[in-house]
C-alpha cells in the first residue's frame, strides 16, 4: 500500500511537470527567437533615416558601420539601380539569396530567410530613389536561442525536484497509513492465536483510528463472551456436584464388595473430573444475571429442602425450614436460586460429619429478603477467602465456585453475601437479596447498619435463624 501510493503520486507529479514544463519550455523558445528579431528590426530600422536622404555609398557604409550589427558585419544595404542616380549599390556581406531579395522586395514587408549559421532579417525600406532597397540583418542561431537551455535547465530541475518532493511526501503518509494498518493486522493475527490481550493503539487517519476503536471493542467483546462461556460451563460443572454428592452418599450404604469398589471408585473418579472442569474453566469476571427474572423464594426452598431432607434423613441430620409458609417473591430465576441454594447445602453435606444438624430460614423485610442457612458443623475458619472466587476453604473436593454462585446471585440483584457464626455453633451464611434492584454502595451500606441493629432481636427469639 506504501508503494502504491507512492507510484500513484510520482506518475500524478510527472504527468503534472510534463503537462506544464512542455508548453513553458516552447514558450520561453519562442520569446527567445521574438526577442532576437525585434532587435535585428531594431536595427534594420535605423538605415531607414540615411536611405531616405541619400543612396551615396560612403554615407551609407558610415550609417551601416555606426550600428550595432553593422560593426559585427551582420548589416547588408542592397539598394535597386535606378535611372538618374546611377547603378545598384550593395553594402555589406549578402547572406540570403537573390530570389528571397527580390521576394521581399516585391511583398514590401519584412521577411526571414534562413540562411547558413542562422537567420536573415530581409527588411524592404523606401529611398530617395523612390526605388524600395533592402536592409539585410543577419541573426546567428546563438541569439535566436540565447537563455533557452538555461531556462529549459531551470525547469528540469523545478520539475525534477517537484517529483522528488511529492515522492517524499507520499512516502510520509503512506508511512503513516501503513504503519497503523500493520499494528491492526498483527493485533488481529495475536487475537487469532489466542493473545487475548492484544490491543491497536488509536492513531493514524480517522478512517484507521475508527478501526482501531471497533476491533479493539471487538476485543473485548470475545474476552467478555469467552469469560462468560468459562464461567457457565464452571456453574453448571459445578451444579452437577448435587447429584454426585447423592451418588457418594449411595455408594457409602452399598456395603463391602467389589461393585461396592468399583461405584465408590468411580463416584470419586467423576468428582476429581469436575472439580478440574471448574478449576479449568474458572475465570475471575462474573456473568451478570438479567434483571426481569424472577420467582417464589418460598416455593423453590420447599422443593429443594424435600430433595435434601431425604438425604438428611439417611444421615442422621436434624433438619430445620422456617419462614416458607407465605409466598416470597424475589427478582432471581429459579434455576439460578435452585443452584445457590444446592451449592449451600451441599457443602453441608460435604464438610460436616454426618449427624450433624442444620436449617434453613427466610426472613421477609420492606426492601429485601434474608435467607438464612446455619449448620451446627466446625464451621469456616477463614470466612472471607470462602467468599473469594477459587479459594474455597482449603478442604479437599473444594473449588470455591459454591458460594462465588451464592455471592453473584445476591450482588445481582444489589445486595451481598456474609458468613459468620452460628446458634447452632457451626457456619451461618446470610444472603441478602435486594428487591428494588442494584443499588448503589451507599444506599448499601445503610441497610447493612438496618441489618446490624435489626439482627440482636434475631439472635435471642427469632425464628432459628441467628445472624452473622
Amino acid at each position: 500500500m506504501r508503494w502504491a501510493l507512492v507510484k500513484v503520486c510520482l506518475a500524478v507529479t510527472a504527468m503534472v511537470v510534463v503537462a506544464f514544463a512542455i508548453p513553458l519550455g516552447l514558450v520561453v523558445k519562442e520569446m527567445a527567437r521574438d526577442r532576437a528579431f525585434t532587435n535585428a528590426e531594431r536595427q534594420a530600422a535605423t538605415i531607414g533615416p540615411a536611405l531616405a536622404i541619400t543612396t551615396d555609398r560612403p554615407q551609407l557604409m558610415r550609417a551601416v558601420a555606426s550600428t550595432t550589427a553593422g560593426s559585427r558585419d551582420r548589416m547588408a544595404v542592397h539598394v535597386p539601380a535606378a535611372r538618374r542616380a546611377g547603378g545598384a549599390v550593395d553594402i555589406g556581406r549578402q547572406r540570403a539569396s537573390d530570389a528571397e531579395l527580390a521576394t521581399a522586395t516585391r511583398l514590401g514587408r519584412a521577411s526571414i530567410a534562413a540562411v547558413p549559421g542562422g537567420f536573415a532579417l530581409l527588411q524592404p525600406t523606401a529611398v530617395a530613389t523612390g526605388k524600395v532597397a533592402v536592409v539585410e540583418v543577419f541573426v546567428p542561431d546563438s541569439e535566436v536561442t540565447n537563455g533557452v537551455t538555461t531556462a529549459w535547465a531551470v525547469l528540469a530541475a523545478v520539475g525534477l525536484a517537484l517529483v522528488v518532493g511529492s515522492v517524499a511526501i507520499a512516502d510520509r503518509l503512506g508511512t503513516r497509513m501503513v504503519r497503523p494498518t500493520e499494528d491492526l493486522a498483527a493485533a488481529a493475527q495475536d487475537l487469532g492465536d489466542g493473545k487475548l490481550g492484544a490491543r491497536v493503539p488509536e492513531q493514524g487517519p480517522a478512517e484507521l483510528r475508527a478501526a482501531a476503536a471497533a476491533f479493539n471493542s471487538m476485543a473485548d467483546q470475545v474476552v467478555q463472551l469467552l469469560a462468560n462461556e468459562r464461567e457457565l460451563a464452571a456453574d453448571l460443572s459445578h451444579r452437577l456436584r448435587t447429584p454426585l454428592t447423592v451418588l457418594r452418599l449411595n455408594a457409602a450404604s452399598l456395603g463391602d464388595g467389589p461393585a461396592a469398589d468399583q461405584t465408590r471408585s468411580a463416584v470419586a473418579q467423576l468428582e476429581g473430573e469436575v472439580d478440574r472442569i471448574i478449576r479449568t474453566a474458572r475465570e475471575q469476571k462474573p456473568q451478570t444475571q438479567s434483571p426481569l427474572a424472577g420467582c417464589d423464594a418460598a416455593e423453590v426452598i420447599r422443593e429443594r429442602m424435600e430433595f435434601w431432607s431425604a438425604l438428611a434423613e439417611d444421615e442422621d441430620r436434624t433438619v430445620r425450614v422456617a419462614g416458607v409458609e407465605q409466598p416470597v417473591r424475589i427478582p432471581v430465576a429459579r434455576t439460578e436460586l435452585a443452584a445457590a441454594l444446592d451449592a449451600m447445602l451441599g457443602n453441608v453435606f460435604r464438610h460436616t460429619p454426618e449427624g450433624t444438624a442444620f436449617a434453613v430460614d427466610v426472613h421477609t423485610a420492606d426492601d429485601a429478603v434474608i435467607v438464612l442457612v446455619s449448620d451446627a458443623g466446625p464451621g469456616i475458619e477463614d470466612p472471607d477467602a470462602a467468599l473469594r472466587r477459587g479459594q474455597g476453604d482449603g478442604r479437599p473436593g473444594s473449588t470455591g465456585l459454591g458460594l462465588d454462585i451464592v455471592r453473584r446471585l445476591a450482588e445481582s440483584t444489589g445486595g451481598d453475601v456474609r458468613i459468620g457464626r452460628s446458634v447452632l455453633g457451626g457456619t451461618e451464611i446470610r444472603i441478602w437479596l435486594a428487591l428494588g434492584g442494584p443499588r448503589s454502595a451507599a444506599a448499601r451500606r445503610g441497610h447493612r447498619l438496618g441489618r446490624r441493629r435489626r439482627c440482636p432481636a434475631a439472635r435471642r427469639g427469632g425464628s432459628g435463624a441467628p445472624s452473622a
